[in-house]
Order: structure tokens, then sequence, then C-alpha cells
């Protein structure tokens, strides 16, 4: 069990980011933008889980009154 509580402990509970100062040396673009990139691209990915959470409740609530609605209709 000890194992688990080790593993959960590295993962990191926030996003750090770094702002830096002028360059004295000419940098290129990528390098310039590389911790900003991560940064969006971690926020697009918290997106999109949330995104997918809500789609996949959305479906699941919509199965469970579609099955409600059908044993709550009269035989005939």
């Amino acid at each position: 069990m000890t194992g688990k509580v080790d593993r959960m402990a590295r993962k990191p509970d926030r996003i750090r980011i770094e702002v830096f100062g002028p360059a004295s040396e000419a940098e290129t673009a990528e390098h310039a933008f590389r911790p900003s990139n991560e940064a969006i691209l971690s926020l697009a990915r918290l997106i999109g889980r949330q995104m997918a959470r809500e789609q996949f409740e959305r479906a699941r609530a919509l199965e469970r009154k579609q099955a409600r609605q059908k044993r709550s209709r009269p035989m005939r």
C-alpha cells in the first residue's frame, strides 16, 4: 500500500508558471514560448477532460431517462 501512496505523492498538485526576464542572447521563438505552450497544453487537456466528462454524463442521463420511459409505458 505504501507504493500506491508514493506514486500519488509524486503527482504535482498545481501548474507552475515561471516568468523570465529579457534574454541577453537571441532565442528562437520556439524556445522562448515553450513554458507558455506547456501551460496552454495542460489547460487544454484539463478543459478537454471536463468536456468529455460532461458529455458522458449527458449521455448516461439520456439513457436513464429513456429506460425510465420504456418501463413506464403501458403494455399493449
